[in-house]
């Protein structure tokens, strides 16, 4: 791999001395841009470097399979050249008179067959490693939405702490003024976000995605992560980062006229520091916290199960209720019309399905009796039943 890295980096000094990216280097000058530690570099021609295990391997793979294809190239090409140049016309060359070889053509077979067995392994042993989501230490829920992203941390340390990862203001006053300034310094322009998505080092994170929307994509170049972010499904990947520090990513699917502000900022930090941050985030949810013991009328609770059900639900189950693919549908679902509502209850709090409907207990027992209210009185379905947050509460004893 060391030599691998050493020819890559060979060949970018070769690249960039010849001027390749001259006008890159002119509009380097004009803004005043230089390398962002876990996002872009100035005149960047590898990929991005590696933080985990996975990155590493595609970055190998990378220049292994350029390697053996251009070898491939190589000897293919110069052969044909050797061929036509020594058996020309000109120096009295008569071409020859056959119709088959049966031994080249068994040849010409078996060789590229083997070549292609040779590069499938190791790649199919990294693509299986990526899908392999199990056993993750902190299990996180990224919701695409037109242009922001929604993090609910689902199981783990940290689990029911939510928030939307929006970009920074400023970066967007600055971007509808033309971008930086000339001379104006900023390494993480449209990278910078009011949110950023904390997780621990060394800890197995599964970022399961979905969108409410428009097709996302979450992407994260050091981690070798992009997962499509689908609404209506959901979809799933993981990521173990080695190293302290601030990753940068963007959504990586065209999601309408303003892509370009959806950035993801990642903030890899120690086993404590992560603690430290979900006691503070707890202390946050709890100062915002409903009193669980209010009574609530019919009305009221379906303006905020409303809410509950448009930021958490509709991404899966949509707007109208009906579902999509998989994805089963709450209007007139026997559990939604069902009279014992412990049953609908159950099913926010645990799940079901092996996780295909994940359990929702980071909602607050008012947010689950709002919306758990909501769908049994919203579409064709009239049942009158009103869940009340007590009733969470004492479900979840």
């Amino acid at each position: 791999m060391n030599m691998i890295k050493s020819i890559s980096n060979h060949l970018a000094r070769m690249l960039l001395s010849a001027g390749v990216w001259g006008s890159t280097a002119v509009l380097t000058a004009v803004h005043a841009t230089s390398d962002l530690p876990g996002g872009p570099a100035v005149n960047q021609l590898n990929l991005h470097p590696a933080v985990t295990k996975i990155a590493e391997e595609q970055a190998w793979l990378h220049w292994f399979m350029l390697i053996v294809c251009t070898v491939i190239f190589l000897a293919v090409f110069g052969v044909m050249f050797y061929s036509i140049w020594k058996h020309r016309k000109s120096v009295g060359h008569k071409p020859a008179t056959f119709h088959e070889s049966v031994t080249v053509e068994i040849v010409w077979t078996i060789v590229p067959f083997v070549i292609v067995i040779l590069m499938a392994l190791p790649a199919t042993k990294v693509i299986v490693a990526m899908k392999d989501t199990t056993n993750a230490d902190l299990t996180i829920k990224a919701t695409g939405m037109q242009w922001k992203w929604g993090y609910d941390y689902l199981k783990g340390e940290g689990e029911g702490i939510g928030f939307t990862s929006t970009l920074d203001s400023t970066h967007r006053a600055m971007s509808d003024a033309g971008g930086p300034k000339a001379g104006e310094v900023v390494d993480n322009y449209l990278l910078k976000v009011d949110n950023a998505l904390v997780v621990p080092v060394d800890k197995k994170i599964r970022i399961i995605t979905t969108a409410n929307d428009v097709i996302h994509a979450f992407m994260v170049p050091s981690f070798g992560i992009k997962q499509d972010a689908i609404p209506g499904f959901v979809r799933d990947t993981w990521f173990r980062a080695e190293k302290v520090g601030d990753y940068y990513g963007q959504c990586a699917e065209l999601c309408g006229k303003e892509h370009a502000y959806m950035p993801i900022h990642v903030k890899v930090v120690s086993a404590e520091d992560y603690s430290k941050w979900v006691d503070g985030e707890k202390k946050k949810l709890a100062a915002k916290a409903d009193d669980p013991s209010k009574v609530w009328t019919l009305d009221d609770m379906l303006k905020r199960g409303e809410k509950v059900y448009a930021a958490n639900c509709a991404a899966c189950h949509q707007a109208n209720g009906k579902g999509a693919g998989p994805i089963k549908a709450l209007d007139g679902a026997a559990v939604v019309l069902d009279a014992d509502k412990a049953k609908q209850i159950a099913v926010l709090l645990n799940g079901q399905n092996n996780g295909a409907m994940p359990a929702w207990k980071q909602l607050s027992d008012t947010e689950i009796a709002a919306v758990i209210t909501y769908t049994k009185n919203n579409w064709s379905n009239k049942t009158g039943q009103l869940v009340q947050p007590a009733e969470i509460v004492a479900a979840r004893k």
